[in-house]
This record gives C-alpha cells, sequence and structure tokens, in this order.
C-alpha cells in the first residue's frame, strides 16, 4: 500500500462505521450472556451497554486501522458468580464471535437484497460491515491468548491443566504476538484465514443463492 494505513484511504468511514459496530456488539454480547448467567461484574462497571464509548481501546483501535489487526476492552467476567462455570464460560467466550458472524451474515443478506437498488456507498458500506465481521469471527476464535478460542480451550479443559494454561499464558500471549506482527503470520495466521474467511463467505453466498 502507499499510505501507512491498512486500508486505502476512501474506505476509512467503511471501516471505522464497520468496527465501532463491531466492536461494540462483540464486547456487549460477552457482557450480556455473563449477565444472563449470573455474573453482573460487566454490568456493574457499565459495559453492558451498546455505547462503544465503554468498549473501544483507542490504542488498539488506532492499531487495527494501521496495522490490520487491534482489539477492544475485554469485558470483565467472574466465573465464580457462574452456577456451571464450565458452560457459562464457554457460551460466554461464544457469544462475541458468533455476534460477529451474525452482523456478516445480516449484513450480506441486506447486500444480496438491495445491490440492485441501494446507492454505491450503502453497498460499500456492506461489504465492508460483513468483511470486517467475518475476519473478527475468525481471527477470535483462534487459540491463542487473549482470543475466545483460547478462553473456549481453557474452559474444556480439566481443571489441572487450566492451571498449566494460566501459568504459562504469559508466553502464549507473546507466540501470538509474533505470530501476527512479524513475516511469520504467512506460514501461520494468514494460510488459516485465506482457508476460513472464504469458507465462511461462500457459506453466506450459498445461503442467499437459494432466495435469487
Amino acid at each position: 500500500m502507499e499510505n501507512f494505513l491498512a486500508f486505502e484511504f476512501e474506505q476509512m468511514p467503511f471501516v471505522i462505521i464497520s468496527l465501532l459496530v463491531a466492536f461494540t456488539v462483540h464486547e456487549f454480547a460477552h457482557a450480556y450472556t455473563a449477565y444472563k448467567f449470573g455474573d453482573n461484574t460487566a454490568k456493574d462497571q457499565g459495559r453492558l451497554t451498546l455505547n462503544p464509548v465503554h468498549h473501544l481501546d483507542p490504542i488498539g483501535t488506532i492499531f487495527i486501522l494501521i496495522a490490520g489487526f487491534g482489539w477492544a476492552r475485554p469485558v470483565p467476567v467472574n466465573r465464580r458468580n457462574f452456577a456451571n462455570p464450565k458452560l457459562a464460560g464457554v457460551l460466554v467466550s461464544l457469544a462475541g464471535p458468533l455476534s460477529n458472524f451474525l452482523i456478516a451474515f445480516i449484513a450480506y443478506g441486506i447486500f444480496v437484497f438491495a445491490m440492485n437498488d441501494a446507492p454505491i456507498f450503502v453497498i460499500d458500506l456492506l461489504l465492508m460491515m460483513m468483511q470486517l465481521n467475518v475476519v473478527l469471527f475468525v481471527f477470535n476464535l483462534l487459540p491463542f491468548p487473549p482470543l475466545d478460542g483460547y478462553r473456549i480451550i481453557e474452559d474444556l479443559v480439566p481443571p489441572r491443566m487450566r492451571v498449566k494454561m494460566t501459568q504459562y499464558e504469559q508466553y502464549g500471549v507473546l507466540i501470538f504476538l509474533l505470530l501476527v506482527i512479524t513475516p511469520l503470520d504467512q506460514f501461520t495466521i494468514q494460510p488459516i484465514f485465506s482457508v476460513a474467511i472464504p469458507a465462511v463467505i461462500g457459506g453466506f453466498q450459498s445461503i442467499f443463492s437459494l432466495f435469487l
């Protein structure tokens, strides 16, 4: 790219709107699911809201605009408040990525039925919304800390292994960063994306082709 941003300059309005929606709904989904399972931690800290101000991390947002990846403020969860910590923990972790999947699915559906009549800027926004949310869906399911995929594995393994994972988690974060921000991503993260993301979008296309 010719500029220092991860996206073309003319795409930035669509990227920013898409990220505001994606990050906000993702974190709200974690908070809401935890609340429904009996944990008020996020609610008490003002995170049970769709107000982006309460969920966005300034540095994480800047990173995704410049480097192509970033993060929101993680929702605090206290597993001790769950009646069934293992089940609730998995569902709370899943809620975020699934919310991105749902946004992508809805955006693609609107695109399919509106593409012949909607203004071009609406089409561009819908496609960006779909693409970024599919990326976030896949990305957050990777089994590396601090991503949701790792949290799911952490809740599924036996307690003894969970303790071991917690002890070495800081090294997992370092390994994950090395895989993402170095050329190693061409052999690790990018191959996953090159298969999983087209597969998800292809699934959308197959579903909505039934209605055309």
